[in-house]
């Protein structure tokens, strides 16, 4: 009998974990593989430790520290890199594996296309959201028999997820506007000056609930604009609790991926602001706007009334980012993948 393929999926924060989840269930149940939780970077920080997320879920297999609390500069943030790199060799070292799963894209801000294009180049399996991504990866000189279009997990598990219940729905404010806004990486108060334009716009159209950003560069400056607005907050949501907002609120505002991916899946208008979705597709959902200048937040009021207007719709046609079976669809792959082709000597097309 053939030994199970040991598959070792890395979580490093709340956003990853909730994408991460349908793909670790469907390995888990795949009786060709055998899944290995790995937590690491945000998850282990306080003073939300969403570690105990993970942990009520899955078994936990290895954690390795990386970020320390609090220390969010870019300095810091290579700091925790290297511990990072150092935990997980020790981890595999003494615990081999047959295939690591990370998410391609959890960086922030300006480094992030850089930081996704090393990650592709060093990747030898590639497990696309849509076939636009997918003609990207080929693009950048990866052999196409490595690219599967599995779908978006994001998208899996979202007709389970019911609206919040009015009592949990008041207890958040009862709120028409979510508001999740994170850092692009740039100085505090560049990413306060910015936030505290869109909290505003928010504020005058509606109630509103900010939930509190990535742990990444330029987080305090964002948490000080949620502080001086005054408006409702909340520091962290378990993925079915944010969905079953998203079913009773109008409108998300920010510059999550969850504003073009689960809004649109679930018929909810989203208002992205600013670059960090850039390359993206748009489903019709979204209301693209620049970032507004300091003094000047008319351009998102406006899209915030427009994305108002269309609320309580129904999810777009020709959605981009599958049909909520991407977990099943990458299990099947890592279970089947040719080890020949999916080999660790990698060549070039060029």
């Amino acid at each position: 009998m053939t030994a199970a393929r040991r598959i070792a999926v890395v979580t490093g924060s709340r956003a990853e974990f909730g994408l991460l989840s349908p793909v670790m269930r469907a390995i888990d149940d795949h009786p060709d593989l055998d899944l290995r939780v790995l937590v690491a970077g945000a998850h282990l920080l306080p003073p939300e430790l969403t570690v105990r997320e993970v942990t009520a879920t899955f078994d936990v297999a290895g954690r390795i520290p990386m970020q320390e609390p609090g220390a969010t500069s870019r300095g810091r943030d290579a700091l925790a890199l290297g511990r990072g790199v150092s935990g997980f060799a020790a981890w595999l070292g003494e615990h081999p594996v047959e295939v690591v799963v990370v998410l391609g894209d959890r960086a922030p801000g300006i480094a992030d296309e850089a930081i996704r294009r090393a990650i592709t180049g060093l990747a030898h399996i590639h497990l696309a959201a849509t076939e636009q991504s997918a003609g990207r990866i080929v693009a950048m000189g990866e052999l196409p028999a490595r690219v599967h279009v599995v779908g978006s997990p994001a998208v899996d598990g979202l007709t389970r997820m019911v609206p919040l219940s009015d009592e949990a729905y008041d207890a958040l404010g009862a709120p028409e506007i979510i508001v999740l806004q994170h850092p692009l990486g740039r100085p505090p108060a560049a990413e306060q000056a910015v936030a505290a334009c869109v909290l505003e716009a928010c504020r005058r159209a509606g109630r509103v609930l900010a939930i509190h950003p990535n742990h990444d560069p330029g987080r305090e400056g964002i948490m000080a604009a949620i502080r001086a607005a005054g408006l409702g907050e909340c520091s962290h949501l378990p993925r079915p609790d944010f969905v079953g907002l998203l079913r009773r609120a109008r409108l998300l505002v920010g510059n999550s991926s969850a504003g073009l991916i689960e809004c649109a899946a679930l018929g909810v208008a989203s208002v992205n602001v600013g670059p960090r979705q850039a390359g993206r597709e748009r489903p019709d959902n979204v209301l693209d706007v620049p970032e507004p200048s300091p003094d000047d937040g008319s351009i998102v009021a406006q899209a915030i009334a427009a994305g108002l207007s269309r609320s309580g719709g129904t999810a777009p046609a020709g959605h981009p980012y599958g049909g909520g079976d991407a977990g099943r669809r990458t299990a099947a792959i890592l279970a089947t993948l040719d080890t020949e082709i999916h080999c660790l000597a990698k060549k070039s097309t060029f």
